[in-house]
């Protein structure tokens, strides 16, 4: 379940909310030297100023591939290189392009609501296999299940108020 709210951290962090972050970028996957690398391994991410990120591009050849690699990533950002270095203006956020990021925020935080679930079935399933050779009772079973269907309730609140957080981030002008 853990594994869930750091996935969703991650996603959330890819995100944009109107400021310049180096998370932004991480997603971004690069096609250079005959595959699909991300992007901080061609390069380095950094915030010269608030509303602007630079990757500083290590091998003069993959310039161009970084460039088009964050064009085509759907995060709405127009890269300019400059030598090794390309820059990425973060423009102000839209009200259109904030709902959109809403959404994005609200289909990652049911992916993780999904994957705690999943967790939890897991769970159950072992503690019934478990009843079911003899290993503990019908009563273990009872606690075992109301324990894992607590866990998961406490999981699935920290994933609505990461939401939330994340809501508000994004709707704040």
């Amino acid at each position: 379940m853990d594994g869930a709210l750091e996935s969703l951290r991650r996603d959330f962090a890819g995100l944009r909310s109107g400021r310049a972050s180096p998370a932004l970028l991480e997603p971004v996957r690069v096609e250079v030297y005959g595959s699909e690398v991300p992007l901080t391994q061609v390069g380095s991410i950094a915030v010269p100023e608030a509303r602007m990120l630079t990757v500083q591009v290590w091998d003069r050849g993959a310039v161009a591939a970084v460039e088009r690699a964050i064009r085509d990533s759907g995060l709405g950002l127009n890269p300019a290189a400059d030598g090794q270095i390309v820059r990425v203006p973060i423009p102000q956020l839209t009200e259109e392009r904030r709902h959109e990021l809403a959404r994005a925020a609200a289909r990652y935080a049911e992916g993780a609501k999904i994957a705690v679930r999943g967790v939890r079935r897991d769970g159950m399933d072992k503690s019934k296999a478990s009843e079911k050779k003899g290993d503990i009772s019908q009563d273990d079973v009872k606690v075992w299940s109301d324990a894992i269907q607590k866990l998961t309730d406490q999981y699935v609140k920290k994933v609505d108020d990461m939401l939330a957080d994340k809501d508000r981030e994004i709707k704040q002008v």
